[in-house]
């Protein structure tokens, strides 16, 4: 206990005692609470606390908190005793900085310390729900908890007092805390997810971290609290902002800023903060109609087999063009809210049922939104705030696509190929579009029609780079497993997976952007283009964690030089630098298409199979660009002065970039895989197997078909499946990844085949059973498309099981079948194990190169060589007990029907070897539905005229088989 220093000021005071102890009581408190539960733990249950799901001493040998704190009596109670009196203090001490804080109009002071109560309120939540008392609870509380503690730390920053070892002690230990969660998610997800051993115990030593810089950062309060006595009295006036200290107030304060990104510089307006959230939205509207047009396009190449000649809407992205016209230009300037308005065709085009005038609908929106997009930014460039306020709007824009696509597994929910049956929020989307664009074009422009231009450096090198930064961030960021699947090489698991760790992604393109408005000279540099450009090489030429680290740093470079490059591009001739750019960026995107479609369009053979020439020529265009910003800088040293910028519009900005941060978070929190993968008919030891060809995931009338084909695989109660034209990870297709959403709602482990980066149309494996190896290959092709093939091993009811998902090549080039049937047919016979192949064949049965596929040499037999009216599909098998195959109709999902077929898998080495040397005749004995046990039997509902277009058909129904 201390007495006031104020003497003559203490009558009548009972207790006073300087502020500063409540910071150690809550310091001391909390620590005991922790230490206390860690001794005790180790000492009375030490094995028990270490052990995990998976492993336990040895190789797991220091507990995680929530085993110390909520596993075993006595550490539980003595944990929660001292936790109860930590709170006490905690709230004192959020009072305590709330008043030293806060003035007269200011409202950030009473945000904080809200954040500060909710803070407090979650933590009491997750160290009393314990892990062992609720699971998902806890995880929801402890989450919440860190992302409480974001505007915590920060805001303490930005409120710090003058006090100069206060802040620098602040600053380190915010970043040292958020620096931590990175490597903790990553051990964690090793052993969640990879079950790697001794990774838990490495998780738990950076929870642990976390728990001490946490304790520590709120401890930092004695060197400000020092100047409150507990009567309570202000005894030194710092809550008025006075203070000791060596260094001048207005440097501490600008320290605080930097710190903060600017953040908290300014006062809350609420008008301004609904701006920018309509600016963001209009920005992902933009993105949503750019990225939906290459998926209506490619609809009618796919059903033509090749050039529809509705490919030329591709081109509707160089309206900006005619704004070179003066009447056109001043048109569109001055009547920004009209055709900005009008660029939302491109959401209203779901309510078009014909695809062909759907596209027209597109197409239309989509002009119209570059042509006023191009517009604002030009009109708007004679404000540098203003200029970087639209430039940011874009581009987060592109961030919350990617967020929007990861919530709906890959899919754009205001996308021209959804709508309510498929999990579209078309409706929604389009009224808050609405609102946005009169939130977007409520201000007038700054210039009627014709600005400035800028006269330095050159539009043309510009306009090189808009090309080239445009086609990077739609092909690469647009979604964030697009990168993720470059880089995947098949099981075991050795690097990131798209539904843990595309929050990665997102976070080096928050990261980007901030640098990008921060630090414009540094990305300006040739040295982070040569960072870009090192991330790049990684990316094209690497697997796994190598590949997708430099996946990271061209993240980062793309999004951070969008800010300057954009902006230089706004300033000169929008018809050159935007018109001409996005004839660029046009050209970018045929080119990677054509690396893969190069059997099908003229001049293809030339850059076939070369992704690494379009990365090149994607880094030479983005170079241009900075070659110009270098020059103007050069020039702009010698002769003008730097301009000041109004900064006020970035901590509006930067909320909205924390908003969609914590948003993909929730969504990466549900999405977490957490099947239980069990198979239909473990008792029966019997799996469904099937082959589907499933056109890109677009249906009859356009739309996305996951849903769709998620009832027709559950109702058929497959349990391994192949799905072929399955990749979809390029601008043409919308830059998705179907198997996503199968895996995770089927509750099925997945294999996505060879990446967008391996120039194949795609071949996928989705399984009820573990996925223990697999290896993509390339068949050879030296005249058509690639074949891709998968080979797996599957855990199937404790045996062995190899799986083989192949797509053939085209009928057009035999030569090419030839070998690829040659390759295949010697991969397959060089297993040993019981085998199935799920495949596109390209041959009539018993004819052809059947007779290499059915053979001594792959060792497999037909599933049914009776049927006579297959072409491409067949399921192919050795060393199982076939007992049923059926044919079941498309409807309207696809043009190729599914196929499946019933094994039961040897219980025995000895049933197996009986399995291998099976006469044919006994292989192919068929016997009435009645003769099996029912469990064997296919559904009876798709049965007759079945369910929504699905029926057993060519047989009329399924065929059984007695052996």
């Amino acid at each position: 206990m201390a007495s006031s220093r104020y003497k003559d000021k203490d009558a009548g005071v009972v207790l006073s005692f300087n502020g500063q102890w409540v910071s150690w009581s809550h310091t001391v408190a909390a620590s005991l609470a922790f230490l206390s539960a860690l001794i005790i733990g180790c000492a009375l249950h030490y094995h028990k606390i270490v052990q995990n799901e998976w492993y336990g001493y040895p190789q797991e040998w220091f507990p995680s908190v929530s085993a110390t704190i909520g596993d075993r009596y006595p550490e539980r109670s003595i944990f929660m005793l001292f936790i109860a009196v930590t709170s006490g203090p905690r709230f004192a001490l959020v009072g305590l900085w709330y008043l030293l804080t806060t003035k007269p109009g200011r409202t950030l002071p009473k945000a904080i310390a809200i954040s500060g109560v909710l803070r407090t309120l979650t933590c009491g939540g997750w160290t009393y729900i314990t892990s062992t008392d609720d699971h998902d609870w806890h995880d929801i509380l402890m989450i919440s908890y860190i992302i409480l503690t974001i505007p915590w730390m920060t805001g303490c920053i930005a409120l710090s007092p003058p006090n100069a070892k206060a802040i620098k002690y602040r600053k380190y230990l915010c970043g040292a805390f958020f620096g931590t969660l990175v490597p903790l998610v990553y051990f964690f997800i090793q052993h969640k997810v990879h079950r790697v051993a001794g990774a838990y115990t490495i998780y738990a030593f950076f929870e642990w971290s976390l728990i001490v810089l946490d304790v520590a950062f709120d401890a930092v309060t004695a060197l400000d609290f020092d100047a409150f006595e507990v009567t309570i009295r202000d005894v030194k006036g710092a809550s008025k902002g006075a203070n000791e200290s060596s260094v001048p107030a207005v440097v501490l304060e600008k320290e605080k800023e930097n710190a903060t990104g600017g953040v908290y510089s300014t006062g809350f307006r609420f008008g301004s903060a609904v701006d920018i959230a309509a600016d963001v939205y209009h920005g992902y509207v933009f993105w949503s109609i750019l990225t939906s047009l290459g998926v209506v396009v490619w609809y009618f190449p796919l059903w033509h087999m090749g050039i529809s000649g509705y490919e030329a809407f591709i081109m509707t992205t160089v309206s900006p063009f005619f704004l070179a016209i003066e009447p056109v230009r001043s048109f569109v300037v001055k009547n920004q809210q009209v055709t900005h308005l009008l660029s939302l065709a491109g959401l209203v085009a779901y309510l078009v049922e014909d695809p062909v005038y759907r596209l027209f609908t597109v197409g239309f929106g989509l002009s119209m939104a570059c042509i006023s997009w191009v517009a604002t930014l030009h009109s708007d460039s004679v404000q540098p705030a203003r200029l970087e306020a639209r430039i940011l709007s874009l581009t987060i824009g592109l961030l919350m696509s990617s967020v929007a696509k990861f919530a709906w597994y890959t899919n754009n929910p205001i996308w021209p190929i959804m709508h309510a049956e498929n999990g579209g929020w078309n409706a929604t989307g389009l009224f808050l579009a609405v609102l946005a664009v009169m939130r977007f074009t409520r201000r007038a422009p700054l210039h009627g029609s014709v600005v400035a231009e800028k006269k330095s450096g050159s539009a043309f090198l510009a306009s090189l780079s808009i090309g080239g930064l445009f086609f990077a961030l739609h092909s690469l960021l647009s979604d964030t497993s697009t990168m993720i699947l470059w880089v995947w090489d098949g099981y075991p698991i050795r690097g990131p997976v798209s539904n843990v760790h595309g929050w990665y992604t997102i976070a080096a393109m928050t990261a980007g952007l901030t640098i990008g408005v921060l630090r414009p000279a540094l990305v300006t540099s040739w040295t982070a283009f040569g960072v870009g450009s090192i991330g790049a090489a990684l990316l094209t030429l690497y697997h796994q964690w190598t590949g997708y680290y430099g996946a990271l740093a061209l993240t980062v470079y793309l999004m951070a030089i969008s800010v300057p490059l954009i902006g230089n591009a706004a300033k000169k001739s929008p018809a050159v630098t935007f018109g001409f750019g996005f004839l660029i960026y046009n050209f970018m995107v045929l080119f990677h298409v054509w690396v893969v479609a190069y059997a099908f369009v003229p001049g293809g053979p030339l850059v076939r199979e070369h992704t690494d020439w379009v990365m090149i020529a994607t880094m030479i265009l983005i170079g241009a660009g900075v070659f110009d910003l270098v020059s103007q800088q050069a020039a702009a040293q010698k002769v003008d002065a730097p301009r000041t910028v109004n900064t006020s519009h970035r901590k509006y900005h930067f909320g909205v970039l924390g908003a969609l941060n914590f948003l993909f978070l929730v969504a990466n929190f549900i999405r977490f895989p957490t099947n239980d993968y069990k198979p239909y008919h473990e008792k029966d030891r019997l799996f469904t197997a099937g082959i589907w060809t499933i056109h890109f995931s677009l249906d009859n009338d356009m739309w996305s078909s996951e849903y769709r084909m998620r009832d027709l695989i559950k109702e058929l109660e497959v349990d391994v499946i192949g799905l072929l034209e399955s990749d979809l990870q390029r601008i043409i297709m919308g830059n998705r990844d179907t198997t996503q959403f199968l895996a995770e709602d089927l509750g099925m482990y997945v294999d996505y085949g060879p990446g967008p980066n391996k120039h194949t149309w795609g071949a996928a494996l989705l399984s009820k059973f573990p996925i223990l190896n697999s290896t993509h290959h390339l068949l050879p092709s030296p005249a058509g498309e690639l074949a891709p093939a998968i080979h797996a091993t599957l855990d199937v009811y404790g045996t062995l099981v190899d799986v083989f998902v192949f797509h053939s090549g085209q009928e057009e080039d035999p030569e090419d079948r030839r070998l690829q049937t040659e390759y295949l047919s010697k991969l397959m016979g060089s297993s040993p194990r019981p085998s199935v192949l799920l495949s596109y064949l390209v041959t009539s049965p018993l004819e052809g190169n059947y007779n290499s596929y059915v053979s001594d040499v792959s060792g497999m037999r037909d599933v049914d060589k009776s049927d006579w009216d297959r072409w491409c599909e067949y399921i192919l098998y050795k060393g199982l007990r076939r007992t049923g195959y059926a044919r079941v109709s498309r409807g309207t999902i696809t043009d190729t029907e599914l196929q499946v077929a019933k094994f039961v898998v040897p219980s025995d080495a000895k049933e197996t070897a009986s399995l291998f040397a099976a006469s044919e005749q006994e292989r192919d004995r068929r016997v009435q539905e009645q003769a099996i046990p029912e469990g064997w039997r296919f559904p009876a509902k798709f049965r007759g005229d079945g369910v929504r277009g699905h029926r057993y058909h060519v047989f009329d129904e399924p065929r059984y088989y007695n052996f």
